[in-house]
């Protein structure tokens, strides 16, 4: 089957063709008709979290069951079916006591094992979620991590009807963002960016436009409730951190090691702020996803700007694209 791989680090991903997986007695074996192309690949594409290699990438993964394992009883072949992403033993005290995100011998598709940048991929039958049948393949990958992410952030700051929110950058995640939000009843909302084509979207969809330095402004100087930093920009959080309420809390998703350096009296325990770390998301917020998705309070066909085919070529493109800033929310891989 063809893949497109990462061969080594700092290398430009290749089409490979490699033996076709077999599901084992607990597996489905899906067929992959979407893959949204992730800014984290850029990040391993360019050695971030050193991932071994050959890997084929790509997290963000919906298709249509081929056959399921013997064991298997809740899947059966012809299923329309995203793919949670993070492979976890559900019984350490790491997933009972915290989450599955912290497994102990957990393990991320597209990171540690092979992902959807491919015409197929076998995974546990747990990690298979319905799709309903309103809902578009193409939309329930990217929803499988961009907004799945943003879902678990905005749950992590416990954000309520009525809040003010500052999103932190508008790609995959924070175009997703935006659109929970204002589902989730939030009713202010700044968005923060320096592309002038992401900037004019999310004002369309309801969003007020703010540069870092006018986010306090923006609140008529009382502060954001809630800011999710997607940026990984340590200046621009630092600002957002200084722009909160009283008790507001600065939610941390990007992937960087760039040190916020703050005043610990001034701008964290004086107005009592939070800042909190979110690492992926839960399996059980993807059915609430789809539950979202498919009554139409959430409609996610504006956050997918580019669908390019299973070809190296043009996957790197889309890499990046994202490595050097662009107008694009999402790029999907589909078959054409």
């Amino acid at each position: 089957m063809l893949t497109v791989r990462l061969p080594a680090l700092n290398a430009r991903l290749v089409n490979a063709e490699v033996d076709e997986p077999l599901a084992g007695p607990d597996d489905v074996l899906i067929r992959i008709e979407a893959c949204g192309i992730c800014h984290s690949d850029a990040h391993y594409r360019a050695g971030f979290g050193s991932i071994a290699t050959p890997r084929t990438l790509g997290h963000e993964i919906a298709g249509t069951v081929i056959t399921v394992g013997d064991r298997v009883r809740e899947i059966s072949a012809g299923d329309r079916v995203a793919v949670h992403y993070l492979r976890s033993c559900g019984t350490c005290r790491r997933c009972t006591r915290a989450g599955e995100q912290f497994c102990e011998s957990g393990q991320m598709i597209g990171k540690h094992c092979d992902g959807g940048y491919a015409d197929a991929i076998v995974v546990p039958a747990r990690n298979a979620i319905p799709i309903p049948a309103n809902v578009p393949m193409d939309v329930a990958a990217v929803m499988m991590c961009s907004t799945a992410t943003a879902y678990h952030a905005l749950r992590v700051a416990n954000v309520q009807p009525g809040n003010s929110l500052a999103i932190l950058g508008l790609g995959g995640l924070g175009i997703s963002a935006l659109h929970l939000s204002r589902a989730l009843g939030v009713e202010q909302i700044a968005a923060v960016d320096v592309v002038p084509e992401k900037l004019a979207a999310a004002t369309a969809l309801g969003a007020r436009a703010v540069s870092p330095n006018d986010l306090l402004s923006a609140t008529d100087g009382y502060g954001f409730d809630i800011a999710i930093d997607f940026t990984g920009n340590p200046d621009v959080a630092l600002t957002a951190l200084r722009a909160l309420a009283p008790r507001g809390t600065l939610v941390v998703v990007a992937l960087s090691e760039r040190a916020i350096t703050f005043n610990p009296y001034r701008d964290v325990l004086g107005p009592e702020r939070r800042i909190v770390g979110c690492s992926d998301h839960l399996r059980g917020e993807l059915f609430d996803l789809m539950e979202l998705a498919s009554t139409g309070r959430l409609n996610l066909d504006a956050a997918i700007s580019k669908r390019v085919p299973l070809e190296a070529d043009a996957i790197n493109d889309a890499l990046d694209d994202l490595e050097r800033g662009t107008g694009s929310m999402r790029s999907v891989i589909v078959k054409m």
